[in-house]
């Protein structure tokens, strides 16, 4: 249990901007920073962060809140373990009481095969290089790869033993659970045995962006064709392969400084390039290049280059990647490397600078390197060059953005001596193919879901008809609580006394009996009728950092929506006065706005009453039903008149 002292020093030293900024490229837009959201796929950024006021908002997918929040929801975590990961970061020191056994088996799962593999981590990097075998077997194995000690360090390689269960036993030894080293893929259990995945192999963790282990590569170093060169943790609750890149916790901070990620295949080409200097590299582990993989490095940068081995397989997936980046409006470069050699061999085959100079020199862009890897064997045949051709307007006609399309068209009509209105004329061609074809896909699924039997009727929210008075309602509270604002006659004593927004909002509401349908709405307007007179209270630092995840992004949502200024607070176009200035003005109008909604609705609902009962024939309550209804007139024609102000006794 973290005390609440250490909590507020985190909340404190949690940065908004420095916090996001590791998983997301920010860039300054006005007060804010502006940046490519991270909870869902988007190409224009919507994802906003106010540094001044310590809170984040997509105004795509609605997401908002602090911290605290940001990091529970990117990495799954729940409250307490968000603050630990804060803590860790910004160097805070939590003394925690010791678990009980009972509070360890409530963990959350993830977290608990979180915790599983950072235990395995450990384990096999002390055993490479602690013990005899990870010396004289794994560790003399990374040196003759010519793999130095600091990057061994940077990356945590490691070695299992050799043996049937080594690793598994010395795991419940420690009190880690089979489930769990299950789950994780670390143990192979049988009903007639048990044993180790990675045993006697080169170990190779697997980060995810925040930098946690959340799987392994292993590769053998024995001669036995048999065996598989290359082992992977499989699939879990906190491992896909292809929402995953090896290196990226590593290489973030140089992808997003030099605006460029390379992208190679596997572990030791990104450890190779590591070591001649070249940091923003990541890899695709072997797995064919995803969707989820593209998106994941658009995150910090719009431009990569694909650097693969120089073989046909390696040439192979270059082509296929090329048209999954463009499509998702990434700038696609090729690095072609000689024949047999592969980005591991050739990083090592020279120094830092060669290289460099190297992917400056022949890094090309996609249209080049499709046309010089396929002319020669077009030569002269019209029908080769046209089929080439086709294939470099189908990868152009993937491209979203209309310019960068045009200046590819441009490129290809010069380099294939093709007019660029026959380009355009096959592209066409092609967009309007994969139109029809989408209508059709979704045509079949609307059909395919039609045929399904009707799922279960839910029970639905309630309905707020206020949501958009209540949150304006919430903004002015939180952001001018203690601010003066009203000069107003006590009805006994005539004397004039200044009033705080907080003590006039809520006079007006509780005189009234004004309530919400909203637990959140309600919940903050309690808590600010508790610290109406507490001057040290700050209501937006309170509720934006409240440990309920629901009112802090509640309240983190409202404080970042964009708030556009009335137009009846502007003359000529020109505008007068600022919010904090016409307070005074403001408050009273929008907490009139507020009960006038709400006498309407009554309104409509007295009049569908008095419709039911003179359906009936029910005199006594149609009588009664028409008296209320003439009130609450009464009372919407002196809230129109009054402008919502009120004598506060």
């Amino acid at each position: 249990m973290i005390d609440q002292s250490t909590i507020e020093r985190i909340l404190d030293a949690a940065n908004i901007s420095d916090v996001v900024s590791e998983f997301v490229t920010l860039k300054k837009r006005g007060v804010n920073q502006l940046g490519l959201c991270p909870f869902h796929n988007e190409k224009t950024p919507s994802f906003t962060v106010s540094p001044a006021k310590g809170i984040f908002k997509c105004f795509g997918c609605g997401k908002g809140g602090n911290s605290v929040n940001f990091v529970m929801e990117l990495e799954q975590l729940s409250y307490p373990d968000a603050l630990r990961w804060l803590a860790k970061k910004f160097h805070i020191e939590i003394e925690e009481k010791e678990e009980s056994q009972e509070e360890k088996q409530l963990k959350d799962e993830r977290e608990s095969m979180m915790i599983v593999s950072a235990f395995a981590q450990k384990y096999f990097s002390r055993f490479l290089l602690k013990e005899n075998e990870g010396r004289t077997i794994g560790l003399s194995y990374l040196r003759e790869r010519g793999i130095r000690d600091d990057i061994i360090t940077k990356f945590e390689l490691g070695y299992c033993p050799d043996g049937k269960d080594l690793f598994t036993q010395a795991a419940q030894r420690e009190g880690y659970k089979m489930n769990f080293l299950e789950k994780t893929g670390l143990t192979i259990k049988r009903e007639e045995w048990v044993r180790d995945r990675f045993g006697g192999r080169v170990i190779f963790p697997v980060h995810n962006v925040a930098g946690r282990v959340i799987a392994f590569g292993g590769r053998t170093l024995t001669n036995d064709k048999k065996v598989a060169k290359y082992l992977n943790s499989p699939e879990s609750e906190i491992y896909h392969k292809g929402r995953t890149l090896y290196g990226i916790y590593q290489a973030k901070r140089d992808i997003t400084k030099l605006d460029k990620c390379y992208l190679v295949e596997g572990y030791t080409d990104v450890l190779s390039f590591h070591q001649a200097g070249i940091e923003n590299v990541v890899a695709s582990s072997g797995t064919s290049l995803t969707i989820d993989q593209i998106r994941l490095i658009r995150r910090f940068s719009p431009n990569i280059t694909i650097v693969y081995d120089g073989d046909d397989a390696g040439i192979k997936a270059s082509l296929r990647g090329i048209d999954m980046v463009l499509e998702e409006g990434i700038n696609v470069k090729v690095l072609p490397l000689p024949r047999g050699e592969d980005p591991d061999s050739f990083a090592r085959s020279m120094s830092a600078g060669e290289l460099t100079e190297y992917i400056k020199n022949n890094e090309t862009d996609f249209i080049k390197f499709k046309t010089q890897l396929l002319m020669g064997t077009v030569e002269n045949d019209p029908v080769s060059k046209a089929r080439l051709v086709n294939e470099i307007v189908r990868s152009i006609s993937v491209i979203p953005d209309t310019i960068t399309r045009t200046i590819y068209i441009k490129e290809c009509s010069r380099l294939m001596d093709v007019q660029e209105a026959v380009l355009y004329s096959e592209i066409r061609k092609i967009q309007n193919k994969q139109s029809e074809d989408h209508t059709r896909k979704e045509i079949q699924e609307i059909q395919i879901q039609a045929s399904k039997p009707a799922a279960p009727v839910t029970q639905k929210k309630v309905a707020n008809h206020f949501e958009t008075e209540e949150r304006e309602i919430i903004r002015v509270l939180l952001k001018y609580f203690h601010q003066e604002a009203f000069d107003i006659e006590n009805e006994e004593t005539h004397e004039m006394k200044s009033y705080t927004v907080g003590y006039y909002v809520l006079s007006e509401l509780k005189s009234d009996g004004l309530t919400s349908v909203d637990p959140n709405f309600s919940f903050i307007i309690a808590t600010l009728e508790e610290n109406v007179d507490n001057k040290d209270f700050d209501p937006v630092k309170f509720f934006t950092q409240h440990p309920n995840t629901e009112i802090s992004q509640f309240a983190s949502n409202i404080m970042a929506d964009k708030y556009v200024e009335s137009k009846r607070w502007s003359k000529g176009g020109a505008f007068i006065e600022t919010e904090s200035e016409l307070l005074y003005l403001l408050v009273p109008k929008l907490v009139q706005e507020y009960k006038s909604k709400k006498v309407k609705l009554m309104l409509k609902k007295l009049e569908q009453q008095i419709n039911e009962a003179s359906k009936n024939n029910d005199t006594e309550k149609l009588m009664e039903y028409m008296g209320q209804h003439m009130k609450l007139k009464e009372v919407l024609k002196d809230l129109s008149a009054l402008l919502g102000f009120r004598t506060i006794s």
